[in-house]
């Protein structure tokens, strides 16, 4: 076997390892300059399966230019027959003595959190996601305007057995 054919077949294996059988759907939204308080973030999410459930995360990449230890958010979920959930969160992004959690070997890491799990959608139609962050400074009381460090927010929805 010539070192080409061993090439190929190690790409051709390193593709299908790296396959991602979870995935439904995951989208980013790019935050060139930054994340402004009043931008939302929205997600339209694509027709799923009313029978299966799934899991839901919000996906963040953030830079070492991000200047707090946690994250607060603001979600919306807006269901076809005009339901609506709204949620504030709170997420840790780095450990007590710094280091940043998250995943990425540079100054660029990749947050996987949390939303809700186990979810159907039942209803048929159209579902639409909205992400606002409500980061403020201890003892302020409006928030900051523009958070810096942000790079992109996303959301991903995940089946729970492939």
């Amino acid at each position: 076997m010539t070192k080409h054919n061993i090439f190929i077949i190690l790409l051709l294996m390193l593709g299908l390892v790296s396959c991602d059988q979870n995935r439904v759907f995951d989208q980013y939204k790019s935050m060139p300059d930054g994340w402004h308080k009043d931008s939302l973030t929205e997600f339209n999410l694509p027709q799923l399966d009313s029978l299966k459930q799934y899991n839901l995360f919000l996906t963040l990449r953030n830079t070492n230019e991000y200047p707090f230890s946690n994250l607060y958010l603001i979600t919306k979920m807006e269901f076809p027959e005009g339901k609506t959930l709204i949620d504030t969160l709170q997420y840790e992004m780095a450990q007590a003595n710094g280091e940043w959690l998250g995943t990425g070997f540079t100054d660029l890491k990749e947050n996987k959190l949390w939303y809700k799990e186990k979810i159907r959608f039942t209803e048929k139609g159209d579902y639409k996601i909205t992400i606002q962050h409500a980061m403020r400074k201890n003892g302020k009381v409006y928030g900051i305007d523009l958070l810096e460090g942000v790079t992109e927010v996303g959301f991903r929805i995940e089946n729970i057995n492939p």
